[in-house]
């Protein structure tokens, strides 16, 4: 169960790991990127969604009920065994048994990468990110950076 714990929080997070990538953690994460289909991408993106809107700091900002959140759950679960044991179960052998699980964590961070850059890549999601832009004061970063506009 630790296993599982500590893996689901690296993806979650998509924190660096203190540990350098090897060959196999790499070729995993290049099956998953590769291998996962757009509804895999959602579940990890609805899953990390849900988890981090019980956050004190968003909380009040989402409606997400429990409900919803132990679908996500499942779905998330659902997608991690089939790709772990099924669609990229060579890749995941291997990376298990010559890095250990880390490895494991490193592919899932990656995959986890991949999956919010397409989320960010909505034009929805881009307007709504640019909409920061209008409330950034240029010229008092510019001065305080040393850098001209």
């Amino acid at each position: 169960m630790n296993f599982i714990r500590s893996i689901a929080t690296a993806t979650a997070l998509c924190l660096p790991l203190v540990c350098n990538a090897g060959v196999y953690s790499d070729d995993l994460s290049r099956c998953l990127v590769e291998s996962a289909t757009p509804a895999n991408k959602a579940a990890l993106v609805k899953w990390m969604f849900t988890s981090m809107a019980l956050h004190p700091d968003v909380s009040a900002m989402s409606a997400v009920t429990d409900e919803q959140r132990e679908e996500a759950n499942k779905a998330a679960a659902d997608m991690f065994v089939e790709l772990m044991s099924v669609t990229c179960l060579e890749q995941s052998q291997k990376a298990i048994k010559y890095e250990g699980p880390v490895a494991i964590q490193q592919g899932f961070q990656i995959f986890g990468q991949v999956a919010g850059q397409e989320l960010f890549a909505n034009p929805n999601v881009a307007q709504a990110l640019s909409g920061l832009q209008k409330h950034v004061d240029s010229e008092k970063l510019a001065e305080a950076l040393d850098v001209g506009q």
